[in-house]
């Protein structure tokens, strides 16, 4: 019992020392390692509204349907930031074939498609996603969403791996769940 309440109490200290700061602002202070040493990084201005909901694309024959909602991510050592958590799935264009599906995933946590920040210059929000892979391949890295405000229905994708080497033997069946370096583009539903 004096455990709980111990950790109770941190982390109640902890949440009142946060200073509340915008999306906008993390993505400056990370940028130039200066962010607060306790912080909320909290979507004030509603910047990640637009990314919401579903959206599909299409590129090199398969169909890709992802699904945006806002979470709240908290560590240990007292950052909290909203976030963006995605669902994804792809398939044939004819649907007859699903390459990857984590619509059904209850957990947010285990679709291993989380959102970062924004990009220092703020014209892009990071994701990362990890997809299904077998030793030595690489199938995990960065997305970068954007939004030309513009076109809010309008959305491009382009995937950078985390890796750039292939350590051991990858089966040359293998493809990764998002082509590198290309760009997707997808249309709000």
């Amino acid at each position: 019992m004096k455990k709980i309440l111990y950790i109770i109490t941190i982390s109640f200290s902890i949440s009142c020392n946060s200073q509340i700061i915008s999306l906008e602002q993390e993505a400056q202070c990370l940028e130039n390692s200066n962010c607060p040493q306790q912080y909320y990084a909290k979507d004030i201005n509603n910047s990640l509204v637009k990314y919401i909901g579903i959206w599909k694309g299409e590129y090199d024959g398969k169909k890709y349907e992802m699904k945006f909602n806002k979470s709240l991510s908290e560590n240990i050592l007292g950052y909290k930031s909203d976030i963006l958590k995605g669902r994804l799935k792809v398939s044939s264009l004819d649907g007859q074939t699903i390459f990857f599906n984590n619509f059904n995933e209850i957990d947010d946590e285990k679709t291993n498609f989380s959102g970062l920040s924004f990009t220092p210059n703020l014209v892009e929000y990071m994701t990362f996603f990890i997809g299904p892979s077998t030793q030595g391949c690489i199938n995990d890295g960065t997305l970068y969403l954007k939004i030309k405000s513009n076109s809010p229905n309008q959305m491009t994708v382009f995937y950078w791996s985390e890796k750039d080497t292939v350590i051991g033997e990858c089966s040359s069946t293998f493809s990764q769940t998002f082509p590198e370096k290309k760009l997707i583009y997808f249309t709000k539903q």
